[in-house]
């Protein structure tokens, strides 16, 4: 017993001193970029994040150091990737659309049935833990009614207590559903940002392979499949086609 006391005491500390490390690391680098020592900076919080710690904020100062640098691409995918992680941010989606702005492509997104659109914005309202502890709220005040309605021998608290039961088990459902969805969406690895100046999408997933259309740095593409070191890659128009993975760099 005392040695798992102690171990896990020893896992605490260790834990505990590495985030406040991280921590004066972020502020060493905020201190740096408020002076305009952008790379200095950007090197301090890719540092923070190689040591296992990441944040919206600290995705959001990297991309907004890389855009005072006038590095677009890589700008571009911090912001997407401060944005996996709170959805509904309005500073991390408006820094992202005065990105976009500057990238060469300007790809028209296809149309999707307004009920997919409804229900992917309400799900875009809060981040995956988020959702999971309204999830589990809910699950929880859901036994208490049920309880209510197994216990009660009022007929009418019976009856209330089964719908309201009925309709907040359902509410836990769907907030697990939409944590699992932007848990996913986080760990899929599905997204990527082109970041070389200009690519040609091949045809088939080959050198020789016919050339289909040119993009260029900072445009977001899905991925559909990968052989080899090809990924197939598909536009917001839908458009299709193969390049080499070094040209991309997954969100």
């Amino acid at each position: 017993m005392k040695k798992i006391l102690f171990l896990i005491f020893s896992v605490s500390t260790v834990l505990y001193l590495n985030a406040q490390e991280a921590d004066s690391l972020f502020q060493k680098g905020n201190d740096l970029y408020a002076k305009g020592q952008y790379q200095d900076a950007i090197d301090i919080y890719e540092n923070i994040i190689s040591l296992g710690y990441e944040s919206p904020e600290i995705y959001l100062n990297t991309g907004n150091a890389y855009y005072k640098q006038n590095v677009i691409a890589r700008a571009i995918l911090n912001y997407e990737k401060a944005l996996m992680l709170v959805p509904n941010d309005n500073d991390i989606k408006y820094n992202l659309e005065l990105a976009n702005r500057l990238v060469i492509d300007k790809i028209e997104v296809l149309p999707v049935f307004f009920i997919t659109g409804w229900i992917k914005s309400i799900r875009n309202l809060f981040s995956s833990d988020f959702w999971a502890i309204v999830s589990l709220s809910a699950f929880i005040i859901a036994l208490i009614f049920i309880s209510i309605f197994l216990y009660s021998r009022n007929l009418s608290l019976k009856k209330i207590s089964f719908w309201l039961g009925f309709f907040i088990i359902l509410l836990s459902a769907i907030s697990y559903i939409f944590s699992n969805q932007q848990k996913q969406k986080i760990l899929s690895g599905n997204t990527a940002i082109v970041m070389n100046p200009s690519v040609t999408v091949k045809s088939s997933p080959d050198d020789s392979g016919t050339d289909l259309f040119v993009i260029h740095e900072g445009t977001k593409v899905s991925i559909d499949d990968q052989i080899s070191e090809w990924k197939e890659i598909k536009l917001s128009d839908g458009s299709k086609g193969w390049l080499k993975a070094e040209d991309l760099e997954v969100i």
